[in-house]
């Protein structure tokens, strides 16, 4: 009888190609796990020694039971934020002059690490975020390429250093790509383990340090990766891991003196008021992605199947709350009445639960507030937007317990603000449109460009789109996600106007050089 071991079943968000029954039980197994650790204190971890303050203890509760403690963190402060910028400052030559192989051959062993913890790793997002098997499995799958893709980078790169031409015989030159110094990286909470290990292996591939702050409603997933890094040999003072209010230690964080960098993950209206204050003596680094409202477009030559999958997956995956969630579709007048038809009838199937279950597709949105936005936002619509199905809180047993809003389509005229507006709920809006190029001007009214779709079956339509459409990840014809999906080294995943800062991004060729500045080097041989 052959022996599975858990780094030896691959999981993706588009696709299984493992030993599900085996997969399963090694869920099962890591959730009992981390539910016996549940409501442990938890310090920071600043030089790879625990830090504590006299602020009262952060609470981390599942939003699948509000009453179910996983943890209770240390709250940062400004003293804290300065204690771990000086010891990643304080470390930034060591682990910079620190051979590039060196360094990849450390993350690399924390891929390994990640890969054979995952269903730990798996099992705390799902509680602590609400997320399903597969969404869970698949963050940490992805954490684990990223680091693997960005150390391929660096090594096809040879460290960044090019030999260059001369313009003398007498003359060496060479170009060499250096880390800035010290990243501060703030993440989201909703891929919390994939997106703060993207950013943060980046960086330190790349030569920087880094301090670190999960988001706030994720802390113990923030917890697992310190540790990781801490396991696979991350010297002390290179990857510091501070916890707290985002109201207390955001500022102080991307504002001390000793900052060079920021990499960050969350809402537009925080990144671009980093992005516009953080610059004040000379340019710096301001890695952003912010967020998107993804559109869809439904042509009358798609397979409607195909888009009514592909959509409800896009729009309903992690309950909405992901920036390339499909949120809003623009369907031709000729299908339209067939491809809501289908669409619906999916979304009505959905299982809604525990999403620890094995079966269970939709969990809870995040937190309480998330919850109240969704009343907010559905109390908004009323008597201006068609509710084609869901639209109310979720209620009675386990639904009593967490954060549960129902899976919810509703259908608007075109100047709708539920077309424009970034929500990051389980809620989809569905227009109706005359041709291709009406689709197209609608999709790009919005501030956004992170992702977008598009279901046809002409190779004309398929071009226009592409030319037209402003949005930095595109898929057509894509049943397992229409909006959804990017991996490492597969589909960059780059956000154009309003959803980052570069243009250039995550999971894509171009990341890891961002996190670093160019130094010409010329040397003169005479005699």
């Amino acid at each position: 009888m052959t022996t599975i071991a858990p780094e030896q079943i691959r999981i993706t968000y588009t696709s299984q190609s493992a030993d599900m029954e085996a997969a399963h039980k090694f869920f099962d197994e890591a959730l009992v796990k981390v539910r016996a650790e549940a409501g442990r204190e938890y310090p920071i971890y600043i030089d790879h020694k625990p830090v504590k303050t006299a602020e009262p203890l952060l609470p981390d509760s599942s939003p699948i039971d509000s009453s179910m403690l996983l943890g209770k963190f240390t709250a940062g402060n400004a003293a804290v934020v300065d204690q771990a910028l000086r010891s990643a400052a304080a470390q930034k030559g060591p682990w910079r002059r620190t051979p590039w192989a060196e360094r990849v051959a450390i993350l690399r062993k924390a891929a390994n690490l990640m890969r054979k913890r995952k269903f730990e790793l798996a099992a705390v997002m799902s509680l602590e975020v609400g997320k399903s098997r597969m969404e869970a499995l698949g963050d940490a799958e992805e954490s684990a390429d990223l680091i693997d893709y960005y150390c391929d980078q660096t090594e096809k790169a040879n460290g960044f250093v090019q030999s260059m031409n001369k313009i003398t015989p007498i003359e060496t030159n060479t170009d060499v790509l250096r880390p800035f110094g010290v990243f501060v990286c703030i993440a989201p909470f909703n891929f919390p383990l994939a997106l703060s290990t993207g950013m943060s292996s980046a960086a330190l591939v790349a030569g920087n340090t880094v301090v670190y702050k999960p988001a706030q409603d994720t802390p113990l997933t923030g917890l697992k990766l310190y540790e990781v890094y801490r396991d696979a040999g991350i010297p002390a003072g290179v990857f510091n891991f501070v916890t707290g209010k985002g109201s207390v230690m955001g500022d102080p964080l991307w504002q001390h003196p000793l900052t060079d960098g920021i990499v960050f993950t969350g809402s537009k209206e925080v990144g671009l008021h980093m992005y516009a204050q953080f610059s004040a003596k000379w340019v710096k680094p301001c890695l952003l992605e912010l967020g998107g409202k993804n559109p869809a477009i439904v042509m009358d030559s798609a397979d409607l199947d195909m888009a009514a999958e592909g959509v409800m997956k896009s729009a309903f995956g992690l309950q909405g709350q992901k920036c390339s969630a499909c949120s809003r579709v623009y369907v031709h007048k000729a299908v339209a009445a067939a491809f809501i038809e289908k669409l619906v009838a999916r979304t009505k199937a959905i299982k809604i639960g525990d999403p620890t279950e094995r079966d269970v597709y939709l969990g809870p949105v995040v937190n309480e507030r998330a919850a109240k936005k969704f009343e907010q936002v559905m109390a908004q619509g009323k008597g201006k937007v068609e509710v084609l199905t869901g639209g109310e809180r979720l209620k009675g047993g386990l639904f009593d317990k967490g954060w549960f809003v129902a899976p919810t389509i509703v259908k608007a005229p075109l100047s709708s603000d539920f077309f424009m507006e970034e929500f990051f709920l389980p809620l989809l809006t569905v227009g109706v449109v005359d041709s291709l190029d009406q689709a197209l001007e609608e999709s790009n009214k919005a501030e956004y460009g992170l992702t977008a779709g598009m279901y046809s079956k002409k190779q004309d339509e398929i071009e226009k789109f592409w030319d037209v459409i402003e949005s930095g990840v595109t898929y057509v014809n894509k049943r397992s996600g229409a909006t959804t999906g990017a991996w490492p080294g597969a589909q960059a995943f780059c956000g154009w106007k309003g959803s980052g800062s570069t243009g250039k991004g995550g999971c894509g060729p171009y990341y890891v050089s961002q996190f670093m500045r160019e130094q010409s080097r010329c040397v003169i041989k005479e005699g």
